[in-house]
């Protein structure tokens, strides 16, 4: 069962300012950006910023906003503990449904990679 309840997501201003102040591990793509600290939950949490600069029409901005939930949603039992903040750069919109759900899989497993070699080194 994959579902998207309020405990996965990024709700207030100190939750997102938290994982700015602290962050872990950056996974960067010419489409995305995001931005990951360890949250200490059992679950990972995930959040927005998608900036009328970057994406110019709202409905694009929450088209773009959807496939990466449900790309999110469909891999949360695979992703690490950590708090995700997903920063949408110029062009995202143009990428097709199918182009932005393997952008975002690939995103997922390269964190996954990060989280291990991070734990590793310690």
């Amino acid at each position: 069962m994959h579902n998207y309840p309020r405990e996965l997501r990024l709700l207030s201003s100190g939750d997102f300012q938290q994982v700015f102040d602290d962050v872990e591990i950056k996974i960067p793509d010419q489409r995305i950006l995001i931005l990951s600290r360890a949250n200490g939950l059992d679950h990972p949490r995930i959040g927005f910023i998608i900036s009328k600069k970057n994406i110019r029409r709202a409905v694009k901005r929450n088209l773009v906003r959807r496939i990466i939930r449900e790309s999110f949603r469909l891999n949360q039992n695979n992703l690490p503990a950590q708090d995700m903040i997903v920063m949408v750069r110029k062009g995202a919109d143009e990428l097709g449904n199918e182009n932005l759900h393997k952008l975002a899989k690939k995103c997922w497993s390269r964190l996954n990679k990060k989280v291990k070699n991070a734990h590793s080194v310690k």
